[in-house]
């Protein structure tokens, strides 16, 4: 509902102090030590580096996210999940019916470089 939207801020002090930059899924493992069944993902963002990422996408087979394009936040502090620690955060959306949190990636409908910025 329209209620439900949060105040409106400028964009120098908000989203552009995001680094949400394109990356590709290079593997996908179960992370049974987190509270809720999650994915261990392991992403290459180029000139970025690789980084680790733990994340409710677990709707999705592993072989299905493989190789897939995401959007993730690099800029946030790590947070350990489980045995993990997630360096950033990879960007979904709820999947209709499903427990709060479950999520698919947000990907671009192009083979994009991988390092982009979102803008």
């Amino acid at each position: 509902m329209a209620n439900d939207v949060r105040p409106i801020v400028e964009k120098t002090n908000s989203f552009d102090l995001l680094e949400i930059r394109l990356g590709r899924i290079i593997s996908v493992t179960p992370e049974d030590a987190a509270a809720k069944k999650s994915y261990r993902l392991e992403i290459d963002f180029g000139k970025y580096g690789r980084k680790t990422s733990v994340g409710r996408f677990t709707f999705h087979k592993p072989e299905e996210l493989t190789n897939r394009l995401v959007m993730g936040v690099l800029n946030f502090a790590p947070r350990q999940i489980g045995n993990t620690v997630s360096e950033v955060l990879v960007l979904g959306v709820q999947i209709p019916g499903q427990e709060s949190g479950e999520a698919t990636i947000i990907t671009p409908l192009i083979d994009a470089k991988i390092g982009s910025k979102l803008f």
